[in-house]
């Protein structure tokens, strides 16, 4: 569906409504998302889905208390129902809640935002994607310990149109696109995989159907095709306490667990709990807690072109900001929405409201947030290494409500001996406590190897909510790590 559809006058006209039933404020979104998804397994195409959807939510705040309705229609019987939903919801709400609920001001403006991308991957004929796919997923196949292949696909495309009682009037259109493949390996009762370009549904972009050519599934998969072999073989690290290395894939892991979780200011207030829990980084810390050493500075970026946390305003009609979260190792800042951020008394919200569709209320969300480069080669970063391990794609990861204590598990590993970069190492496991483990950070790389990933399932809400985020970061270096096999 064209923007041109886009029912610009129907959002006015609930403004308006909006305005005449007393309302201390309310917003409208308008949502158009189209989603593309095709998967191929052992040489053949196992699914394409396509899916398009389009609604309206309306957010009201009315004497400190909020209620929200969806309605994926747009005639004026089905409309004036959610508006009366939204306004019933937070009178009712209010007869509970006495407490005033301030909201951190923001300019309203009227303004257009549009993603980059060279070629709209929906514009793509489906038997050139289909035979790109089948290459990349043939490639991966042929020796018999490979017991499975998977390559996939997935381009998204949402029409946001945003309005509220204050004024603003927002139109948004955004493309992403993304690719990847898994490859199982199996020698006996030794199992191993292997993804590329990364773990956990490969590697998503703000950007067209050019970032998939970009990625080079075909040549990803004889690597990780010769990786997921040699695994079977390899032996697994030795437990105790060494250098660690972790490389851009799993560093976006970390971040994302252990620093994007814990500054998110709900989690911070103890208004998110239930589903993922709360944070260790509660507002006593601010500007007081030392999170890591002086080479960590982490920032929360919705301006770098590129992230799946883009965007030029979240889903309350902020501007996206760059804020810092870390800064030189001290705890300095949160991921925030209007709400959170007047609770605090910060003279703005950081810009981190937003909603997976429609159909439900925003949330405090990590946008791309991002390890800031240092400087330094992997080979210089190894150097004076004795003992140590560089560390490779995700596998798994635990860590408990607080956001402290930690383990993860990646698919793969390398020795570092005395310097340099030895044998494959298989099972690799390492573990920490957050503020701990980030204070062992002795170096961090250079802007060259640093590189934008996104995250298409970060999970949290009741009723769960999966939001695409996005994660920069180069090598990094941690001393004094427990690393073992895992069992």
């Amino acid at each position: 569906m064209p923007e041109r559809s886009l029912p610009r006058a129907l959002v006015a006209q609930i403004i308006r409504q909006l305005k005449r039933r007393g309302v201390d404020y309310a917003d409208v979104r308008y949502e158009q998302l189209a989603h593309e998804q095709l998967i191929a397994e052992h040489g053949r195409i196992a699914s394409i889905s396509r899916t398009h959807t389009q609604g309206l939510g309306i957010r009201v705040l009315r004497k400190g208390s909020w209620g929200f309705a969806s309605t994926p229609h747009l005639r004026p019987p089905h409309v004036a129902r959610a508006i009366g939903r939204a306004v019933e919801l937070a009178r009712a709400v209010a007869l509970l809640n006495t407490a005033p609920r301030p909201l951190a001001p923001v300019k309203p403006v009227k303004a257009r935002f549009r993603s980059r991308w060279q070629i709209d991957p929906f514009t793509v004929p489906l038997a050139q994607k289909v035979d790109y796919l089948l290459w990349a997923n043939t490639a991966s196949l042929g020796p018999d310990a490979i017991k499975r292949a998977t390559a996939h696909m997935d381009f998204h495309k949402r029409w946001a149109l945003f309005g509220s009682t204050e004024g603003a009037q927002i139109e948004q259109t955004f493309i992403e696109s993304g690719a990847g493949l898994e490859l199982a390996a199996q020698k006996g009762d030794e199992v191993q995989t292997r993804s590329y370009p990364n773990s956990h549904h490969g590697a998503l972009a703000q950007a067209g159907f050019e970032y998939v050519k970009q990625l080079d599934l075909v040549g990803g998969a004889a690597r990780a095709q010769q990786e997921v072999l040699q695994l079977l073989s390899a032996k697994p690290p030795k437990a105790g306490e060494a250098t660690l290395i972790l490389d851009p894939t799993q560093v976006v892991m970390q971040l994302h667990e252990s620093c994007g979780h814990p500054t998110e200011l709900d989690r911070a207030l103890g208004h998110e709990l239930s589903y993922a829990g709360g944070s260790f980084l509660t507002p006593e810390h601010l500007g007081r807690l030392r999170y890591g050493s002086r080479h960590v500075t982490i920032v929360a970026d919705a301006t770098i072109p590129g992230g799946v946390g883009t965007f030029g305003f979240d889903d309350e009609g902020v501007p996206g900001t760059r804020v810092e979260l870390v800064r030189e190792g001290l705890f300095v800042g949160y991921l925030s929405s209007r709400e959170t951020a007047a609770q605090l008394g910060q003279p703005a919200s950081g810009g981190a409201m937003r909603a997976q569709g429609w159909e439900v209320p925003p949330l405090v969300r990590m946008t791309n947030v991002n390890l800031e480069p240092g400087a330094g080669t992997l080979e210089e970063l190894c150097r004076g290494v004795k003992r140590g391990y560089l560390l490779s794609t995700n596998k798994s990861w635990s860590i408990d409500d607080q956001r402290l204590n930690f383990q993860f598990t990646t698919e793969l590993g390398w020795e570092i001996i005395n310097g340099a970069l030895g044998a494959l190492v298989k099972n690799p496991l390492y573990t920490g406590i957050t503020p701990d483990f980030w204070g062992r950070c002795t170096a961090v790389g250079r802007r060259e190897d640093w590189r934008l990933w996104g995250i298409a399932n970060c999970a949290k809400g009741e009723p769960m909510q999966l939001m695409h985020v996005g994660h920069g970061a180069p090598y990094a270096r941690f001393d004094g790590v427990f690393v073992g096999p895992a069992t």
